[in-house]
C-alpha cells in the first residue's frame, strides 16, 4: 500500500512533495504538480472506498450465507442416539372364544315345566337347567322308564350270577382235586404185569386183547371133553392166563382214563373260577350298559343338563313353552380361561413359538392392554383366495369379565428381545444406494451421511448392529426433506486475515451423489 502523511490545510503543494517527494519548482510546475496531487488524492480516496465496500460485502455475505446454513439445520428434526431395549414383535387379529362353548337343543317334544338359571349363573358339569312336564312327553319317552329298571335290574343281576357261579367253581376245584388224588392213588397201587410192563396203557389192552382170543379159539375145541383131559387141562389154563392179563390191561386203563377224567374236570373247575373271580364277563356287562345307557339316554330327553362346568351366556326357554326336536335351549361357555385364535401370514409363522409373551388391546377395551402367551401354534396351514396362513392360539393371561367371547382383539407376538443396544428410529432411516443411511449432525462437520446395518427392529425402532455411530450423535429424524443436489452448507472459517495473511477458511457439509461420490 501507499503510506500516505497527514494532510495539511492551505499547503496541499507542499503536503504533496512531501507525500510524494517532490523538490521546488517554478510556479507553473508547481500548479501542475498540485493539480496531479489532488487528482492521486481523489483516487486514493476512492480506492479505500471501493475496497471498505468490498470487505463489508464480503463479511456480510459470509454471515448472511452462515445464517441461511443455520437455518437449514435448524429445520431437521433430531434426537440423540440411545441405548436401550428392543422387542420384536408380529401382530394379527384375532377373536375371542372360550375355551369351551356349547349351544344346548331340546331332543324332544313337549312343555317347559321348569327353567333352573339365568344368564351369568355358574354351573357344574351334570346340573339340570330345565326340564319338560311328564305329561308332555311322547310315549317312547314314558315307556323307558319302566325299561330303565328292568335293564338296571339285568345288569345287576349279572354280578349276582357272576358270584353264584365263582362259589360254584370253586366247589367244583374242590370235589376234583380228590377226584385226582383218588385216581392218582389207584393208578399207583396196580401192578402192572410182566408181560406190559413195556407197553402203553391202550397197546397192553390190544395185545392182551388178541391172547386172549387166541386163547379162547384154542380152547374151543376142547371145551367139551372131560375136564381131566389134559390137553383141555392145559389150554383151560392158558385161557385164564390171557384172561387174567386182559382183565389187568382193562383195569390198568380205566385207572389211567379215571385219572385223565378227573384232571379234566378239575381244569375245568379252574377255568371257570378264573372267568367269575372277577366278577360278571365284561362283554355282558358291556351289553347290558348299553342297553341302560339307551333308555337313560331316552329318559334325558324329558330336561336339558349342563354337559361341563361354566356360565350361562343364553337363555332360550320360559316356563310354559312348547318344544320341538332342535328348539335352541341354552348356550353355555367355559370362562374361566379364554383364547384369542389368530390367522398369522406363512412369512411371520415361523417366529412364533409356544410359550412367547403377547401384549393384546381390545377394539372395545381401548383404555387398558392384557397380556397373553402363544398356547399352539397349527402344523398345517389354511387358505383362503390365494393367501396362506397359519392358525396361532394365545391363551389370555389375566382373564377380566369385561373380556367376553367374540371380542375383537389387536394381539402383538413378542418374538425378539434384547437390552443394552443403540437404537435408532426408524423415522431417520432412509434407503440410498440399495444402503440403509441415516443423517447426523456432528460439531464442526455439519450433517453427515452414515450407513448402518441393523438388526432387530420394532414399529419405532431398530437396532444398530454397525456404523460409524456413538451413543448420544444427533440423528436427523425427518430425512426425507434433505436434498441430495441443495444440501445446506455451513461456513466455519474466520474473519479476513490482517497483514498479509490470507481470508479464512471454509467448511461444508460432506455430499454424497447417487453413486456415493462428492458432487
Amino acid at each position: 500500500m501507499i503510506g500516505l502523511a497527514s494532510p495539511m490545510p492551505g499547503n496541499c503543494a507542499g503536503w504533496a512533495c512531501r507525500s510524494l517527494g517532490f523538490s521546488s519548482a517554478t510556479p507553473a510546475a508547481k500548479l501542475s504538480q498540485r493539480e496531479e496531487c489532488i487528482a492521486m488524492k481523489r483516487a486514493i480516496l476512492i480506492l479505500i472506498a471501493v475496497l471498505a465496500l468490498a470487505g463489508a460485502g464480503f463479511v456480510y455475505t459470509r454471515f448472511r450465507a452462515a445464517q441461511q446454513s443455520q437455518s437449514a439445520l435448524a429445520s431437521f428434526e433430531t434426537a440423540p442416539l440411545e441405548t436401550g431395549s428392543l422387542t420384536t414383535t408380529i401382530s394379527a387379529t384375532g377373536k375371542v372364544r372360550a375355551s369351551q362353548s356349547a349351544t344346548l337343543y331340546w331332543q324332544t317334544s313337549g312343555t317347559v315345566e321348569k327353567v333352573a338359571v339365568q344368564v351369568g349363573d355358574q354351573v357344574k358339569a351334570g346340573d339340570v337347567l330345565a326340564t319338560l312336564a311328564q305329561a308332555s312327553l311322547p310315549q317312547n319317552v314314558i315307556l323307558a322308564q319302566a325299561d330303565l329298571a328292568s335293564a338296571q335290574q339285568a345288569l345287576a343281576d349279572l354280578a349276582t350270577q357272576a358270584e353264584i357261579s365263582k362259589a360254584a367253581a370253586m366247589q367244583a376245584i374242590v370235589t376234583y382235586e380228590q377226584a385226582v388224588k383218588d385216581a392218582q392213588y389207584q393208578l399207583d397201587l396196580f401192578t402192572v404185569p410182566s408181560n406190559q410192563a413195556n407197553m402203553g396203557e391202550v397197546e397192553a389192552l390190544n395185545v392182551m386183547k388178541e391172547r386172549l382170543d387166541q386163547a379162547r379159539a384154542a380152547f374151543e375145541p376142547v371145551k367139551f371133553r372131560p375136564s381131566t383131559d389134559a390137553l383141555r387141562q392145559e389150554r383151560k389154563e392158558a385161557l385164564d392166563v390171557a384172561q387174567a392179563d386182559y382183565n389187568a390191561a382193562v383195569k390198568r386203563l380205566q385207572y389211567v382214563y379215571d385219572l385223565e377224567v378227573a384232571q379234566a374236570n378239575l381244569d375245568k373247575a379252574w377255568q371257570d373260577y378264573n372267568k367269575w373271580k372277577d366278577g360278571p364277563l365284561q362283554a355282558d356287562v358291556a351289553a347290558a350298559q348299553a342297553k341302560v345307557t339307551a333308555i337313560e339316554s331316552t329318559l334325558r330327553q324329558a330336561w336339558i343338563e349342563a354337559p361341563f362346568a361354566g356360565t350361562i351366556t343364553q337363555v332360550a326357554p320360559q316356563v310354559g313353552d312348547q318344544v320341538s326336536p332342535n328348539n335352541l335351549a341354552f348356550r353355555l361357555d367355559d370362562l374361566s380361561t379364554l383364547y384369542l385364535d389368530l390367522q398369522v401370514s406363512e412369512v411371520d409363522i415361523n417366529l412364533i413359538k409356544p410359550g412367547q409373551e403377547a401384549l393384546i388391546t381390545f377394539d372395545a377395551l381401548r383404555q387398558r392392554s392384557y397380556h397373553g402367551q402363544v398356547s399352539q401354534v397349527a402344523m398345517v396351514a389354511s387358505e383362503s383366495t390365494g393367501v396362506v396362513t397359519y392358525l396361532v392360539t394365545v391363551v389370555l393371561s389375566d382373564p377380566d369379565p369385561a373380556v367376553r367371547p367374540g371380542m375383537t382383539a389387536e394381539v402383538d407376538i413378542a418374538v425378539a428381545q434384547k437390552s443394552g443396544i443403540l437404537l435408532i428410529p426408524n423415522q431417520a432411516l432412509r434407503v440410498e444406494d440399495g444402503a440403509q443411511v441415516v443423517y447426523v449432525i456432528k460439531p464442526g462437520q455439519g450433517m453427515l451421511p452414515v450407513n448402518v446395518t441393523l438388526g432387530i427392529s420394532s414399529d419405532t425402532h431398530s437396532e444398530l448392529v454397525a456404523g460409524d455411530l456413538q451413543e448420544g450423535d444427533q440423528i436427523v429424524l425427518n430425512p426425507s426433506q434433505v436434498n441430495l443436489n441443495q444440501r445446506p452448507r455451513l461456513l466455519f472459517g474466520g474473519p479476513p486475515g490482517g497483514g498479509e495473511g490470507e481470508p479464512g477458511g471454509e467448511g461444508t457439509f460432506n455430499e454424497r451423489t447417487p453413486s456415493g461420490g462428492q458432487p
